[in-house]
């Protein structure tokens, strides 16, 4: 799996024009699943993910989790992190997980993340969605399962 993590001051995603997750401070997760993802890489990002001390301490030293502060989440399905671009113009993306893999991880990521208490809203899955938000720093992350 790969997630592009955004700490963020706001995040709203919509589908043809009606807001379908929004979120105020937390991190923006674009989610991606790869053809040979399994459960223990799920399970590595929903361990990874809230601990990751990334938002700024009384200091502004980035020192605390999203735990810490109490953040949300925004998650945002996104195959095309999977994209090889190798060879050619144009992407492929046999490496990206068939559409059903994908969606039950993506689900099943979501879930994990509202039973650890965390707040957690997203996108649609396989939508054609504007994604927009107010980078906090900015700071970006990248976060795979497999290195």
């Amino acid at each position: 799996m790969k997630a592009v993590i955004q700490r963020v001051k706001s995040a709203s995603v919509r589908v043809d024009h009606e807001i379908k997750g929004q979120i105020g401070p937390g991190l923006a997760v674009l989610l991606g699943v790869g053809e040979e993802d399994q459960y223990e890489d799920l399970v590595y990002m929903l361990d990874k993910l809230p601990g990751l001390r990334i938002f700024g301490d009384e200091s502004g030293k980035m020192n605390l989790s999203l735990t810490d502060v109490g953040g949300a989440v925004l998650v945002v399905s996104q195959f095309t992190l999977y994209a090889d671009t190798s060879r050619g113009r144009r992407p492929g993306y046999s490496r990206a997980a068939k559409p059903d893999k994908a969606k039950q991880f993506y689900d099943d990521f979501i879930d994990g993340l509202r039973k650890k208490g965390i707040p957690t809203e997203s996108g649609v899955f396989q939508a054609h969605m504007e994604v927009e938000l107010v980078n906090d720093g900015p700071v970006t992350i990248i976060l795979e399962s497999k290195t």
